[in-house]
């Protein structure tokens, strides 16, 4: 069965936005190089993105002209899921477009899930990700952690979260810090 990992960038005060959506706050830290060479292991195992309309909209503008960056080829020639119910389309610059479902993420998460395949990684999409943590589908939660408090936004954590368990921890000489956790999953 494939594995599901959130990844988050979030502030060192558990945020992953501020309270009107900002995501100024990733600009605290302009090294990602760390962060960047980790993840194209991850990266190595995973062979389907899974993003919510927002933050297609906003990779997508980014990563098909981000020739620059470390894990650019890689995170272009993924194959990309999008979430949305107002989007017909999801092109990814020159490469292959993202396919677009409509229907409930839980239901077309637990189908991707179950068959065979790498690994699947969410970016962003808080949204998405809540009704995932909720719906017990999450395996791994990987949180970067940026050095800087926001003291108000949106968080990515509830009750609803459940148990985890820390499974890696690594600081960048950037400040930045990888936690990953293993989420326990509830049993019905």
């Amino acid at each position: 069965m494939r594995k599901l990992m959130v990844q988050e960038l979030v502030s060192v005060d558990g945020m992953t936005a501020g309270p009107n959506g900002e995501l100024d706050f990733f600009d605290a830290v302009s090294d990602y190089s760390g962060p960047d060479t980790d993840n194209l292991t991850i990266l190595d195992t995973v062979d389907t993105i899974l993003l919510g309309r927002v933050s297609y909209r906003m990779l997508s503008e980014y990563w098909p002209t981000a020739d620059g960056e470390i894990v650019a080829a890689r995170v272009n020639s993924i194959p990309k899921v999008v979430f949305s119910s107002t989007l017909s389309e999801a092109p990814w610059g020159r490469f292959e477009p993202a396919t677009v479902v409509a229907s409930s993420p839980v239901d077309e998460v637990r189908r991707l899930v179950s068959q065979p395949g790498g690994d699947i990684i969410l970016w962003g999409s808080l949204t998405l990700a809540r009704s995932l943590l909720s719906a017990g589908l999450v395996d791994t939660l990987h949180l970067l952690v940026i050095p800087v408090v926001i003291g108000r936004g949106r968080q990515l954590l509830t009750e609803d979260t459940g148990a985890v368990t820390l499974v890696a921890a690594k600081p960048y000489p950037s400040g930045i810090v990888s936690l990953r956790y293993a989420v326990r999953k509830a049993t019905t």
